[in-house]
């Protein structure tokens, strides 16, 4: 049996979304939404849809990949409810008229049925690189609120979810091996060997407790943050799991400034207090999370020259990463790889 999401040539991808249209029709019919207009957003760990019903209502419907398994689902929905009983705006699932809230929907013969859910739309604009000062202390506030509120949430028994941390780094790296010549020198994956290695040591050594590791967004990137009234509001928790929050905090920060960045964590500490030394380890998350982000987009095509174009950026941090040189609050100038002695 095929799986369902197979992408990696642009023929595959074709086929994909003609397979995803047809299952996305069909969810529809399921859940008993007589809509207007169906429009496709995107295509990653999941794909998504925007749908417009009769009754001028916006919903968003995902089709997950074959990776994500029906605890991981419900583990996620539980916890968004967890969310909006705690006051937090964020896309919750809606159920069929026969109560379930994800389905599996039949599909080509020869490829696996993927599971489908339907949430409902958050209003909000995106900021982009254009993110003021306050709100990205409203960010950190928010991303505050978040860790908070997932303090308080009781997994229940018989729900899992996805462990961000060595294994899953491991695994990242991985594919960044087999991918890496599509937009790295041979110099330039010496040092993102390097990185990692360090990477690795230093999560090797962080104690996990209540107060710095729970349930975790875990793709908290400026793409996933919506704003209403200069408010930030959280989507796309299609990667929901557990892992250290500073990982959450880092995530928002890779495309951010450094008074951003400040403002960021000083809106996180007015509702709660980090650890002590904690820019340690959240530059460790930093390089962590921009090779893990390399990882998944290197085996696009479409993706090659814009991966190629970054690394200008990407090779400062790690050079000053290698260095054990602070970064996060500085502004660190591109650099290219000839300028870089590779016994960093």
């Amino acid at each position: 049996m095929n799986e369902f999401f197979q992408f990696e040539t642009e023929e595959q991808r074709c086929a994909l979304l003609e397979r995803a249209k047809r299952v996305a029709v069909s969810a529809l019919q399921q859940y008993n939404l007589r809509w207007v207009e169906i429009e496709f957003i995107g295509i990653s760990d999941t794909i998504t849809y925007q749908v417009r019903t009769n009754i001028d209502e916006t919903r968003l419907l995902r089709i997950h990949s074959d990776r994500r398994c029906s605890n991981e689902i419900d583990l996620e929905l539980q916890f968004l409810d967890a969310l909006i009983a705690a006051g937090i705006k964020v896309p919750t699932g809606i159920t069929t008229p026969s109560g379930l809230r994800w389905l599996t929907i039949d599909t080509d013969h020869g490829f696996k049925a993927p599971l489908v859910t339907v949430m409902k739309w958050v209003d909000g604009v995106h900021a982009h690189e254009r993110l003021t000062e306050d709100q990205a202390y409203q960010v950190g506030v928010l991303i505050a609120q978040l860790h908070e509120a997932a303090l308080g949430f009781e997994r229940p028994s018989d729900c899992r979810g996805p462990v961000w941390g060595i294994n899953s780094y491991r695994e990242a790296l991985a594919k960044l091996e087999r991918y890496a010549g599509t937009f790295l020198s041979e110099a330039s994956f010496i040092l993102y060997q390097l990185a990692a290695e360090k990477v690795i040591s230093q999560l090797d050594h962080m104690n996990a407790d209540d107060f710095n590791y729970g349930l975790i967004h875990a793709d908290l990137h400026l793409g996933n943050l919506v704003f209403e009234g200069g408010f930030p509001h959280p989507i796309d928790f299609g990667r929901c799991g557990y892992g250290y929050f500073l990982y959450d905090l880092a995530a928002v920060m890779l495309s951010l400034v450094p008074n951003q960045r400040l403002k960021v964590l000083q809106g996180y500490e007015s509702v709660r207090k980090l650890g002590s030394n904690y820019i340690h380890s959240l530059e460790c998350f930093f390089i962590m999370i921009m090779m893990e982000n390399y990882s998944h987009h290197a085996s696009n095509p479409r993706e090659t020259e814009s991966l190629k174009s970054e690394q200008i950026y990407a090779l400062a941090y790690i050079h000053e990463y290698l260095r054990g040189r602070p970064f996060l609050m500085n502004v660190v100038e591109p650099i290219e790889i000839d300028d870089v002695p590779i016994s960093s």
